[in-house]
């Protein structure tokens, strides 16, 4: 390999060395991947999308694919964002675990195929496969494409009602360093309705990098409710990609909740197809010590009527930092779409830092959009007031970020996911404001 190559596209060695003799549609996916990540590489800080985000440490550390876990691993139910009753899928290391999920799924109208055999995959698999996400400008995305070991691709049948969530447990454990590619797909027919949960753990040990991506069709009328939580180590790079597909009608609700990992980079693809298309984003992301996260968001509404909603808060503190960049794009055709956004940051010390960039790119005259982003301190009139009343600081200061964050909690359709949301979230602020007291 020439020089260019090692330094702006590490890991090429191991896409290299990846099995081809797979089914046509796999390996065509692979090949696809292998092509536009050799040509983008490893983003750097020139490139648009990624400025606020340095990739630099994935180089630094020696990632291996395939490194099993440690044994006696098992599901830390106290961290999950759980819900009573829910269907759990778990992968470890980005390989799926049989002993640790749930042995079947009661509901009916409801199909789950693991990708971990693509040999044995149905042809709706094959014909929509890579399908949602287009590869160019998506370089960490593409290197999940020529990797990706194992996932699972779920189908709702036409008018299915699943009666209970489907949760998807991600645990992330190595005693070396350790790189995994999970792909997932879900297809949620006509007039169907489900919620999906994901939640991302990392266990402690060695660095690890987790590099994922989930491509989601909605049929016409579907509603899908879908939250994320991710809750990584301190030396965990975890790198997501979520595209999703709208027709008619479909309502997408969708959370993610960031809590912890060194480097994390949520970033969620719309596209709005048809008219009565909705789309409500929300999020929360809490960040200290010398932790960044970032979500990007873009929104293509490329029919008319449609809609979408985009609101994100998060914490900051330490020297920790976090990223907002959201565009809406509007086509020509997209006549009468309402689409806004807004970001809002606490800024919890004087070396947090946030960056906020939203953006409106619209060719069509007949619109209703907006976005904003605002960042603030602690209103210390607002601390001072509790500790008048006899409140402790750091109990003072925890009430008010959970005031401020949970507004974007609202925003959660589903008063399940919500639950489970703040439970998570509650955790997580216990005591990060003694820290960061005045």
């Amino acid at each position: 390999m020439d020089a260019k190559t090692t330094d702006s596209a590490p890991f090429l060695d191991r896409l290299e060395a990846v099995d081809t003799d797979q089914p046509d549609w796999a390996a065509a996916l692979r090949r696809a991947g292998l092509a536009v990540y050799r040509e983008e590489g490893l983003p750097h800080a020139k490139v648009e999308a990624w400025k606020y985000t340095r990739l630099d440490g994935l180089t630094r550390s020696a990632f291996e694919p395939g490194i099993s876990a440690p044994d006696g691993i098992t599901v830390p139910d106290g961290r999950i964002a759980d819900m009573a009753g829910a269907h759990r899928l778990v992968f470890v290391n980005g390989c799926y675990r049989a002993e640790l999920s749930d042995d079947g799924l009661a509901d009916e109208g409801i199909e789950i195929v693991n990708l971990g055999k693509p040999g044995a995959a149905p042809g709706w698999v094959a014909e929509h496969m890579g399908r949602v996400l287009d590869l160019d400008g998506m370089p960490l995305a593409a290197l999940n494409a020529a990797l990706w070991g194992d996932g699972v691709a779920i189908k709702l049948a036409d008018g299915a009602q699943l009666q209970k969530p489907l949760h998807l447990i991600f645990l992330a454990a190595a005693s070396t360093p350790a790189m995994f590619q999970s792909r997932h797909l879900l297809i949620a027919g006509r007039d169907s309705r489900a919620a999906v949960i994901e939640s991302h753990l990392g266990l402690e040990g060695a660095p690890t990098f987790s590099n994922s991506v989930v491509e989601m069709i909605l049929e016409e009328d579907a509603v899908l409710d879908h939250a994320k939580l991710v809750d990584e180590t301190e030396h965990a790079y975890h790198i997501a990609a979520t595209a999703l597909s709208l027709a008619g009608q479909a309502r997408y609700n969708g959370f993610v909740l960031t809590l912890g990992g060194r480097v994390v980079r949520n970033e969620t693809r719309v596209r709005l197809a048809a008219a009565g298309a909705e789309c409500c984003l929300a999020g929360a992301y809490v960040a200290d010590g010398e932790a960044h996260v970032d979500n990007t968001v873009f929104i293509d509404h490329a029919g008319p009527g449609a809609a979408s909603r985009v609101v994100f808060k998060g914490v900051i503190g330490d020297t920790a930092r976090g990223v907002f960049q959201g565009k809406t794009l509007v086509r020509q055709y997209a006549q009468k779409t309402d689409g806004h956004q807004l970001h809002k940051a606490l800024l919890l010390s004087s070396g947090a830092e946030v960056n906020a960039k939203p953006e409106l790119e619209i060719y069509a005259d007949d619109v209703k959009c907006g976005h904003g982003a605002t960042a603030a301190q602690l209103d210390e009139d607002m601390v001072f007031y509790l500790l008048a009343r006899g409140i402790p600081e750091a109990q003072a200061r925890q009430l008010l970020t959970e005031a401020f964050l949970g507004d974007v909690v609202d925003e959660i359709a589903s008063p399940e996911i919500a639950a489970a949301m703040s439970a998570a979230l509650t955790r997580r602020l216990a005591g990060i404001n003694a820290d960061h007291g005045a």
